[in-house]
């Protein structure tokens, strides 16, 4: 069964993986090492990890290394650039509505000010 890279990252556990094999190749031991869950779980993810094809298994003598494949976070990448330039949006609607209602209310203050001490305008010579 083929799994899709949101399933991989939709697991801390699975992300943090990924984030120690983004460093460096690592044995399945050094990986399990590093997480207090068992052996048989690290395995069931590493499967989830290989299965989507973020991580990639090679076999070195009796030793099995994991190594990180990143090239597939692009998927989740594209993704999240549609809600990141949505937010965006949003967000620098947002600063120009509350720098108006800034502005408004600077005015608004001002004429209080203005009217409470007169114009400001002296007629005394």
């Amino acid at each position: 069964m083929r799994r899709d890279v949101f399933q991989a990252i939709a697991d801390p556990t699975r992300r943090e993986i990924i984030n120690l094999l983004a460093h460096k190749s690592l044995n399945l031991n050094s990986v399990a090492e590093k997480f207090e869950v068992s052996r048989p779980a690290i395995s069931k993810h590493m499967k989830i990890l290989t299965e989507c094809g973020l991580v990639s298994i090679r076999q070195q003598g009796r030793e099995r290394y994991c190594e990180a494949k990143l090239d597939k976070l692009n998927d989740v990448s594209v993704w999240l650039e549609q809600y990141r330039q949505f937010w965006e949006n949003k967000l620098d609607a947002l600063e120009k509505y509350l720098r108006e209602l800034q502005s408004t209310q600077t005015k608004q203050i001002k004429k209080i000010k203005n009217k409470k001490h007169g114009t400001g305008k002296s007629t005394r010579k």
